[in-house]
């Protein structure tokens, strides 16, 4: 139940999203660059990137709704969890584990961040503009975590998440709201 008594009891991002079109439109279109636009990391890398972070931070409605939407853009189902218990063992390349390792200190320690940090990251053949996207994508899922904690949202189920996952994959981080829609 959100904290907020003019919300509906099933209230999301969606219900804040468009009470402050201003913000938000924006907010929308920088996401839908960030998450979809040009990068080295694939829309499921980015996405499985956000998922990890948000579950390192322990918000559970990021969480759950976008390991869903890194599902639905192919990344085995189950391996965000598995990345969570056990990144040196989960069944990533080192490449990765790698940059997660960097989300993971930068989530959990952002002030203990140093140049090693990055350095560990370009020497497993990452460039400056993965590292960023990485970083950007972590902070992202560290805004939308103060967002749906701050307003008290209660994480979507599983099949739910799923759902709105087909449609954030079909429609884009912006065209998913009615009232951000390019060309409506």
């Amino acid at each position: 139940m959100p904290f907020f008594k003019s919300l509906p009891a099933d209230a999301g991002p969606p219900n804040v999203f468009t009470q402050y079109p201003a913000l938000y439109g924006a907010w929308s279109k920088m996401s839908e660059v960030l998450m979809n636009g040009p990068s080295s990391l694939s829309q499921a890398e980015r996405e499985l990137i956000l998922a990890y972070a948000a579950g390192v931070g322990g918000c559970e409605f990021v969480y759950v709704a976008h390991s869903e939407v890194a599902y639905a853009w192919g990344i085995e189902r189950g391996l965000v969890a598995r990345l969570l218990e056990d990144l040196d063992g989960a069944p990533v390349d080192e490449r990765l584990k790698t940059l997660l390792a960097f989300v993971r200190k930068l989530i959990l320690t952002p002030a203990e961040m140093c140049q090693a940090d990055a350095d560990s990251v370009f020497a497993a053949d990452w460039s400056e503009h993965a590292l960023h996207d990485a970083i950007a994508i972590t902070a992202r899922a560290a805004f939308m975590q103060r967002l749906v904690q701050g307003y008290g949202f209660t994480p979507l189920s599983r099949e739910s998440a799923a759902k709105h996952a087909k449609r954030r994959v079909e429609r884009g981080y912006v065209n998913l709201y009615a009232a951000f829609r390019e060309g409506k």
